[in-house]
């Protein structure tokens, strides 16, 4: 890999010396592992671990802005709650990042900051099981990943009863509904589901998110790796909008032992083929003019409204994201992200940059 993935293999997370937190395999983890969160950073300085202390430490006095509820999904900017909803949400990248340099620096500030919002989050938001909505809040589960051991049992149970109740919402709404959505939408509440399931360390949930992780695969991939919502929206934006929460979900299991990746462990349509078919555009061999024949009036409204992405050529930098996903799960995609992050000038997200160098070190 190139210098700047190999970040991914420099960067670290030190563990707290106070936080003492439980034996690795005895707490409940959505995707990153006590383990994992323990590993002891080579080079703490690194570019990557001090974004997320910088970020930290900018918003270390900021209060919490917890919603009872979040709407992103329909109204264009500045309708209804589509503005305030995004503000909010910049309180899960900042719990994010108070997470990682408490990892970092062992510093109970930032755990104390973690602790004040993951706390206001949690005894105000009701979940909505609108999962476009929803799909925001990887990085509140991230973060408490991260934190949980150290966290009052107050807020623990707080937060874990809050996923508890977004999974288990979600999973219902698979059972009542089978074969009603099998876009884009539902590889989100696949994902929030998992990622929930996971947390609260529940076998039977765990078992429920797997069942409806292998429908949703079965029912939205093609034979031939491409997905209903590209003939609905004639868009690779919603091609790795559908596959991206599918690769997190995927990558959910994978830290607990599970392949939901692979076609040779899952059969035939597969996560797999899916990002196969994806790479001929990413790398710019092929081209695609978005959204010409989207069967979605309001594709268009967004385009109108002067949204980026909704005309135009497709850009292969949307697909860094999804691609860095299924590097971390199988390495014969590194040279293809390699190749898309050289032609785009574009890096990961840095959390994903930074969790997948620990854990593939």
């Amino acid at each position: 890999m190139p210098k700047h993935l190999t970040l991914l293999l420099a960067a670290s997370l030190v563990p707290a010396a106070h936080a003492a937190p439980r034996p690795a395999d005895s707490q409940p983890y959505a995707l990153i592992s006590p383990a994992l969160a323990a590993v002891v950073s080579t080079q703490p300085q690194s570019p990557l671990v001090m974004h997320f202390i910088q970020q930290a430490d900018q918003h270390l006095s900021d209060t919490p802005h917890p919603l009872p509820r979040l709407h992103t999904d329909g109204p264009l900017p500045h309708q209804g709650i589509r503005d305030q909803s995004i503000e909010a949400e910049r309180d899960f990248d900042t719990m994010l990042a108070f997470a990682f340099a408490y990892r970092v620096t062992g510093d109970n500030r930032y755990l104390d900051a973690e602790s004040r919002f993951l706390t206001s989050w949690s005894k105000v938001y009701q979940p909505s099981l609108n999962p476009i909505d929803e799909t925001r809040f990887d990085p509140v589960i991230l973060a408490f990943d991260l934190t949980r051991a150290a966290l009052p049992a107050a807020t623990q149970q707080q937060v874990v009863a809050l996923f508890r109740t977004m999974a288990t919402g979600y999973l219902d709404w698979e059972d009542h509904n089978p074969g009603k959505d099998i876009d884009n939408w539902n590889s989100h509440r696949i994902k929030l589901a998992t990622l929930g399931a996971y947390l609260t360390g529940d076998p039977a949930l765990i078992a429920r998110a797997a069942k409806a992780f292998r429908q949703q695969v079965k029912q939205n991939i093609r034979p031939d790796g491409s997905v209903d919502d590209f003939y609905k929206r004639d868009a690779l934006h919603y091609v790795t909008y559908d596959l991206e929460p599918l690769a997190t979900a995927s990558l959910a299991a994978k830290a607990h032992g599970e392949d939901w990746f692979h076609t040779a462990a899952t059969g035939q349509p597969s996560l797999e083929i899916a990002i196969d078919w994806l790479v001929p555009f990413a790398t710019g061999a092929k081209t695609h003019q978005e959204f010409v024949n989207s069967k979605v009036a309001f594709d268009a409204a967004r385009d109108k409204a002067g949204e980026h992405g909704y005309s135009g050529t497709w850009e292969p930098a949307g697909s860094i994201n999804l691609f860095t996903l299924a590097t971390w799960q199988d390495a014969h995609y590194a040279p293809i992200l390699r190749q898309i992050c050289a032609n785009t000038a574009r890096q990961p997200t840095p959390w994903i940059q930074l969790i997948m160098n620990v854990e593939t070190k």
